[in-house]
């Protein structure tokens, strides 16, 4: 089985920021891509970004210089930098990663973490 977890969401007032992790743990052969992605009340999930096991970066064009996606291949870890909140960015965020079991090490499933609550307002 594989687990990922992530940590670091909360209240922040608009203007400031946040640093969200997410550790994948378990019976891991291989991480490939990994990433956050968003659900706000009432809207579809929605991408936030996305990073390579090679450190390639994607983002949503509505966090492009904001946000920074980074990882520590050693730690099995990502991380999102979220600068200048904005309320619009209030939203359930929820980490994604591609990962090879060792008990199936050819195949990349899908997991999810649980999520973590990030409210930006005064």
């Amino acid at each position: 089985q594989v687990q990922l977890v992530e940590s670091g969401g909360g209240l922040v007032q608009p203007g400031g920021s946040l640093r969200l992790s997410c550790a994948a743990s378990g019976s891991i052969f291989r991480l490939s891509d990994m990433g956050w992605y968003r659900q706000a009340p009432g809207k579809e999930r929605e991408l936030v970004a996305t990073i390579t096991s090679g450190d390639r970066t994607n983002y949503a064009d509505s966090v492009k210089g904001r946000f920074t996606i980074s990882r520590d291949n050693a730690k099995n870890t990502d991380y999102l930098q979220m600068n200048s909140l904005k309320p619009e960015d209030t939203a359930v965020y929820y980490c994604y990663a591609l990962v090879a079991s060792n008990s199936n090490p050819k195949r990349f499933l899908g997991y999810w973490g649980q999520g973590t609550q990030v409210t930006v307002s005064s």
